[in-house]
């Protein structure tokens, strides 16, 4: 059942029509697709999607911050990077920049319960393998976006999967994204804290344009 419902919530999610570039039909798009849709499913099977928060979900959430955290700070100064975001257009205002972190905070939340919830932590009883079950629709869902990214999109799927996994809750991952994609917006509209040749250099061993 879960993979068949996680096939149409794919392919929904591709063939709906386009957002338009708005970040508030995003978020009533993917909360219906990526909340609601996997929700009632949990509720009516007596499934679970990692709502929780415990000591070992915080210690896992620390831990995985400050990891991610950091790439996201580097990263911010790749041009590719600093080209794409913010994906929705905002300001360093913060009357503009919080309500637009908000709704975006709420997209990553969906995103998070359809991932690493309904597809990776609600599939418990096949072990830690269900960190693979989505990659290749999370890279696939990464098409058209900065190349560095694109290729770094399965292995973090992996990575947040088992983190997840290990504390059966969603708490580090949609932490590590949230407030990771919130920071990197907020370096993004200033200069970079680090020269941006300085970091393609570190960067040239991986083969696509930075």
């Amino acid at each position: 059942m879960t993979f068949l419902v996680g096939g149409i919530i794919t392919v929904s999610w591709s063939y709906l029509p386009s957002t338009g570039g708005s970040l508030n039909l995003r978020v009533v798009r993917d909360t219906t697709l990526y909340i609601l849709i996997p929700g009632v499913l949990a509720i009516t099977h007596g499934r679970h999607l990692g709502y929780r928060v415990d000591r070992k979900a915080i210690r896992n959430t620390l831990i995985l911050a400050a990891f991610v955290i950091p790439i996201y700070v580097v990263g911010s100064s790749l041009p590719t990077i600093r080209t794409y975001y913010p994906m929705w257009e905002t300001s360093a205002a913060l009357g503009s920049f919080l309500p637009h972190s908000v709704k975006q905070f709420i997209v990553v939340l969906a995103a998070e319960t359809y991932y690493r919830g309904f597809l990776c932590v609600g599939l418990r009883k096949i072990g830690y393998k269900s960190a693979f079950v989505s990659p290749v629709i999370y890279a696939f869902h990464h098409l058209g976006k900065p190349p560095i990214e694109v290729v770094l999109s399965a292995p973090t799927d992996v990575l947040f999967g088992v983190v997840d996994f290990n504390c059966d809750s969603l708490l580090p991952s949609v932490v590590a994204h949230g407030v990771g994609l919130m920071l990197l917006d907020w370096l993004v509209l200033h200069k970079p804290l680090i020269p941006p040749e300085r970091v393609v250099h570190w960067l040239s061993w991986i083969p696509v344009h930075m």
